[in-house]
C-alpha cells in the first residue's frame, strides 16, 4: 500500500508531504481500505507512546537491560503516563516535572491514604 502523510510545520508555515509504502500479509479480502487505515493508526498510537517514554523518560538510553527489568520499567512508565493522562494532563513532560517537584500531589494521584 502507499501512504501519503501531510505535516504542517507551524513555525515555518510550510506543508510537507511524505510518501511511504507498507507491505501486509493480509489477504485482499482482509486488506480493505478501512482495515488498513485502522492498522496504520494503531501502529502510530504505539509509536506515540514509545516517543513519550523515550523523550520524557529517556527509555532508549536506559542501561537497564537484564532479565525482566526492561519490561517492568516500561510497564511502570506506561502506568505513570496513563495516570497523568487520566488526571487530565496532555503534556506528559510537564506533568512529570510537576509530580517530581510535588510528591504529595503524586500520592493524591495514586489515591494513597495514610
Amino acid at each position: 500500500m502507499q501512504i501519503k502523510r501531510r505535516r504542517v510545520n507551524r513555525q515555518a508555515g510550510r506543508v510537507q508531504t511524505k510518501t511511504v509504502y507498507a507491505v501486509t500479509s493480509l489477504t485482499p479480502e482482509q486488506a480493505g481500505p478501512t482495515r488498513l487505515a485502522e492498522l496504520v493508526q494503531d501502529h502510530w498510537s504505539v509509536e506515540a507512546l514509545h516517543h513519550v517514554r523515550d523523550v520524557t523518560y529517556g527509555e532508549d538510553a536506559s542501561r537497564i537491560r537484564t532479565g525482566t527489568a526492561p519490561r517492568l520499567m516500561a510497564t511502570l512508565r506506561n502506568l505513570a503516563i496513563g495516570l497523568m493522562r487520566q488526571a487530565g494532563w496532555h503534556n506528559i513532560a510537564a506533568a512529570a516535572d510537576h509530580y517530581r517537584s510535588r510528591p504529595e500531589h503524586a500520592i493524591t494521584l495514586l489515591k494513597i491514604t495514610a
